[in-house]
């Protein structure tokens, strides 16, 4: 096995799983709960991968700022109650274990950057059995939220590795311009929640389309500094 000298960092929410439709509930729930008229889907599609308050004020920028934190908890209390039932499900995106596995076994550590909670993020890996497949678990609730590259920074620190040695793989511009702002390469992916030209205008250096893509493009990408 090679040495890991590499750091591939995801994304998770449109990257590595597809929660847009437990995403879209609670926040319509939310917006139930405190009288405010529900935003479209698309537009709820678009906040995800920002922080939790972040998204929410961007959401709904006429909405009385003091109701902005009881919307983000009764969000949370929302997701919490989808989490309890039988049929919640956030599936993995074709191809992303296999993937995990191609790449650690090219030398590449890996690690996760999210807006997710870490509460939400650790309930995830222990769904699908991906613990311990990452050196760094960075959230929203340690770092500055997306785009700010503070979470970025902290993975690549902890992995032992410079931003010339890391790349970051997400699906909305929030992703390739907190890569951007932190000197890392951004690759997007073309099965989430923004189009693939926004991922280009945002920084990022190309767009796949699916795992397979991803893995090849990795194993014969000589990352440089930037």
């Amino acid at each position: 096995m090679p040495p890991f000298t590499r750091l591939a960092v995801f994304d998770v929410d449109g990257t590595l799983i597809d929660s847009q439709h437990n995403i879209v509930a609670s926040m319509l729930r939310a917006c139930e709960r405190n009288g405010i008229a529900a935003p479209s889907a698309e537009a709820i599609r678009r906040i995800i991968g920002l922080s939790l308050g972040e998204a929410v004020a961007r959401l709904l920028p006429d909405t009385d700022p003091g109701l902005i934190p009881r919307v983000v908890e009764d969000y949370k209390l929302s997701f919490q109650e989808l989490r309890l039932r039988a049929d919640h499900f956030e599936p993995l995106f074709p191809g992303a274990v296999e993937a995990l596995g191609a790449l650690e076994s090219q030398g590449w550590m890996l690690a996760v950057a999210t807006g997710k909670s870490r509460r939400g993020l650790l309930l995830m890996i222990e769904r699908h059995g991906l613990a311990g497949r990452f050196v760094s678990l960075q959230t929203a609730d340690d770092n500055p939220g997306k785009p700010h590259p503070a979470m970025l920074r902290r993975a690549v620190a902890e992995a032992g590795v410079g931003p010339a040695d890391a790349v970051m793989i997400g699906d909305t511009s929030y992703d390739m311009q907190m890569a951007r702002d932190a000197g890392v390469r951004g690759i997007g992916v073309g099965w989430g929640y923004h189009a693939p030209d926004e991922l280009i205008a945002a920084g990022a250096d190309l767009v796949v389309d699916s795992y397979p893509r991803l893995v090849g493009t990795l194993s014969s990408l000589s990352v440089q500094a930037q």
